[in-house]
C-alpha cells in the first residue's frame, strides 16, 4: 500500500485562522525579528571595529542579515493580510449600500 504524504501538523491550524488573527500574530512578530536582526547587526559592526577575527564578525553579520530579511518578508506578508482585510471590508460596505438602495427602490415608504 502506498503511504500518502502527510501535511505538516500546523498547516490545518493556520488554514483555519482568520485573516485578522494571522495579521495580529505576524505583524508584531515580524517587527520583533527586524529589531533583533538590527541589534545583532550593530553587534557585528562593533566586533569588526574592535578588531575581532574576520570569521566571528562575518558570521554574526550574515546571521543578522538573514534575520532582518526574514522579518521583512514576514512583515510584507502581514501587510498583504491587512490589505485583504481592508478590501473585504470595503466590498462588504459597498454591497450593503447597493442592497439598501435596491430595497428602498423596490419598497418605497409612502407618506401621508
Amino acid at each position: 500500500m502506498p503511504v500518502a504524504p502527510s501535511k505538516p501538523p500546523g498547516r490545518r491550524l493556520i488554514k483555519r485562522m482568520s485573516t485578522r488573527t494571522k495579521w495580529l500574530l505576524l505583524a508584531p512578530f515580524s517587527l520583533i525579528l527586524i529589531g533583533y536582526g538590527l541589534c545583532v547587526f550593530s553587534e557585528a559592526a562593533n566586533l569588526k571595529h574592535t578588531g575581532e577575527p574576520f570569521s566571528r564578525w562575518f558570521l554574526l553579520g550574515t546571521y543578522s542579515l538573514i534575520v532582518i530579511n526574514a522579518g521583512l518578508s514576514l512583515f510584507g506578508q502581514a501587510i498583504i493580510f491587512r490589505v485583504q482585510m481592508e478590501t473585504r471590508r470595503a466590498i462588504r460596505r459597498h454591497l450593503k449600500k447597493l442592497l439598501r438602495a435596491r430595497q428602498k427602490k423596490e419598497n418605497p415608504v409612502r407618506r401621508a
